[in-house]
Order: structure tokens, then C-alpha cells, then sequence
């Protein structure tokens, strides 16, 4: 027998293998934006983001995760509620799992703009939060085009909201 012909089934198995399925978010246990602990979290301080991002960089590449840069403010409903659908404890344990996270505090569009600059978005963020999920490894945004989703999370479900975090599990 040929080795071509001896071959042919274990390239045919390679072929008809499903790709790895999606990674699906927990069910985040709450309905609406009302059922999330109050007061809704403070997430943006002051600080050294991009010291914060390059540490979170590092973490990231040694446990195999991404990096999810939340770039908002305190002032931001949309903000806050991605902040409480992040903390409720069933993504809070997923979001550990699968991603280093750092906020970024945007102020009113006026501090910070050089990271997301820094990833190829030029003028003003379309609007906060701007979520980047970033390879640890090359320092790609992973997400391009699809940055400020999340701006209008008030008119999503927590769960829509989990959802679309889970689709940018590496």
C-alpha cells in the first residue's frame, strides 16, 4: 500500500473534525441591569496605565490569557453596568480565567488617549467603555473595528454583554 493511500483516513478524520467550539459565557444570573449589586462599581482611578498594561502583558502571556483594556469613566453609565456584569460572581471567576484585565480612566476624552492610539485607533473613541482585547504576545488588538460595542451596553442584557466579553476568549 502506498503511504499516500495509507495516509487518506487519517487526513479525512483531520478534515471532518468540528473546529474548537466557541468558548460560551456562564449564565451571568441576573436578568437586567437593575438585578446588579448597587451601587454599580467605580472601576477608573488614576494611576500609570500603560505600567498597569505591560504588567498585565506579562501576566497574561504567562497564563495564557489575553489582555481586556476597559478604557471609560466613573461618570459612564455603559461603564459601570460592563463593570457589574464583570463583577457578578459567575463572570468574575470567567473573566479571571480567560483575561488580565486593566481599566483605563479616559477622563472625558482628555487622559489616556495615547493607548488606544498606541493600538491604531486614531481622533476620539467613538465612545466608552472601548474594550480592547489585546494578544499578550504580539501586542495586536484582537478585536479591531469592534473597540466601543459595549458603548451602549444600557440597551443590551448582562447577558449579552457576557457573551460578547466570551467571544474574544483566545
Amino acid at each position: 500500500m502506498s503511504p499516500w493511500k495509507a495516509a487518506l483516513p487519517l487526513l479525512a478524520a483531520c478534515v471532518l473534525l468540528p473546529a474548537a467550539a466557541p468558548v460560551s459565557a456562564p449564565r451571568v444570573g441576573v436578568s437586567s441591569f437593575e438585578d446588579l449589586r448597587k451601587p454599580l462599581p467605580l472601576p477608573y482611578h488614576a494611576g500609570d496605565a500603560k505600567a498597569e498594561i505591560a504588567a498585565a502583558r506579562v501576566r497574561a502571556a504567562k497564563a495564557h490569557k489575553r489582555v481586556l483594556i476597559d478604557l471609560g469613566g466613573n461618570w459612564c453609565l455603559d461603564c459601570r453596568l460592563l463593570a457589574g456584569v464583570m463583577e457578578t460572581p459567575q463572570m468574575r471567576s470567567f473573566v479571571a480565567k480567560h483575561f488580565e484585565v486593566v481599566t483605563v480612566d479616559v477622563g472625558r476624552f482628555d487622559q489616556n488617549m495615547d493607548i488606544p492610539a498606541s493600538y491604531g485607533i486614531k481622533g476620539r473613541l467613538a465612545g466608552v467603555p472601548a474594550v480592547l482585547i489585546v494578544d499578550p504576545k504580539t501586542n495586536r488588538l484582537v478585536n479591531a473595528g469592534r473597540e466601543t460595542a459595549l458603548a451602549d451596553a444600557r440597551a443590551m442584557t448582562p447577558q449579552a454583554v457576557a457573551d460578547w466579553l466570551a467571544g474574544w476568549v483566545g
